[in-house]
């Protein structure tokens, strides 16, 4: 399987926990903390693309040495993008609501590992 196409799962994956919980956060504390949930999760998303966009140099390699490195590249650009993310939201969003933030993160961060998990099993 390319490397696009295990993003393009791993995203509808994302994209819809991070839905299911912004919704669950405007009805139980409001549009600030939908919002709040949404930045979250989009962080992980934005990340995890620009992480693709790195991994996707190691699909033409067939060495073990040049494609671990790819993923090791692909790994920090993805934390670094969502870390900056994370921080421009703090600094930015005066109405934030922490927990639906984490809470948008860690929807989105675990349906990423779960993704990759389903998608080895097939």
């Amino acid at each position: 399987m390319k490397t696009a196409d295990i993003y393009k799962q791993m995203a509808k994956w994302q994209l819809l926990a991070t839905s299911v919980v912004a919704l669950l956060a405007f009805f139980l504390a409001g549009t600030h903390a939908a919002v709040s949930a949404l930045a979250g999760g989009l962080s992980a998303v934005i990340g995890g693309f620009c992480g693709a966009l790195i991994a996707k140099t190691g699909d033409k390699k067939h060495e073990a040495g040049a494609i671990l490195i790819a993923m090791l590249k692909a790994e920090a650009v993805k934390i670094i993008v969502i870390a900056l993310l994370l921080f421009l939201t703090f600094k930015l969003y005066q109405q934030l609501v922490p927990i639906a933030l984490i809470l948008g993160l860690a929807a989105s961060a675990i349906l990423s590992g779960a993704t990759f998990v389903g998608l080895d099993k097939k």
